[in-house]
């Protein structure tokens, strides 16, 4: 796949649950430009095992992405039934119970095929027949971390086994918040409250003029 980073993320329009229980039927991030942060993240599937524990963790740390300006956005392969069914479960069996940002059907997989994310391809058979090749027709764990302007400013891939941390999409944002308000750019292992460094060179100069 092709690195989003710097590009307009792909526009999405699709069926999503938001507030734990309301069906959206033309949900899209465009609602968000110029207005807010996006962290879009994809998971494999709903009743699963890692999942719950991301999708919870989420919204734990949700105040903190909103005191940012961040909308958190989820995103699967399942319905929107499925969803629904899997947010009226409570979490001690399994559930997502109280998960309240909103939660994408992306039930023709198109979605997670445009953000580089689904765990195979389609590809024409012998007799012009369609055909899935190369692993489970799932989203592997994407984030993409998207600026006010539409741009995909950090994204990372994680394998299915693989569980994400969430404080480490904080500072991301933080990084990244950081960059637009001083213009200094963020070391390795840089958090919020520690110096960061002065942005010089013609490349991250014409960088900061472009943005």
């Amino acid at each position: 796949m092709k690195s989003l980073i710097g590009k307009k993320a792909p526009a999405i329009r699709a069926t999503a649950v938001v507030n734990g229980n309301e069906i959206v039927q033309d949900f899209t991030l465009g609602q968000y430009e110029g207005k807010k942060y996006v962290v879009l993240f994809f998971y494999p599937m709903d009743f699963t095992f890692v999942c719950p524990t991301e999708l919870h963790a989420f919204q734990e740390k949700l105040g903190e992405f909103e005191a940012r300006g961040v909308q958190v956005v989820g995103c699967s392969v399942d319905s929107e039934y499925s969803h629904l069914a899997w947010l009226g479960q409570p979490r001690n069996r399994g559930g997502i119970e109280g998960v309240k940002y909103p939660i994408i059907a992306d039930t023709t997989k198109t979605i997670s095929e445009n953000y580089g994310v689904l765990g195979g391809e389609y590809l024409s058979g012998e007799e012009d027949e369609l055909l899935f090749e190369g692993g489970a027709p799932v989203a592997y764990r994407g984030l993409f971390l998207i600026d006010k302007g539409g741009i995909v400013r950090h994204m990372v891939i994680n394998d299915l086994p693989l569980g994400r941390s969430v404080d480490e999409v904080i500072r991301m944002v933080d990084a990244l918040q950081h960059f637009e308000e001083y213009g200094e750019v963020c070391p390795a292992n840089w958090a919020k409250g520690k110096d960061a460094m002065s942005a010089t060179g013609a490349g991250v100069s014409d960088y900061l003029s472009r943005h």
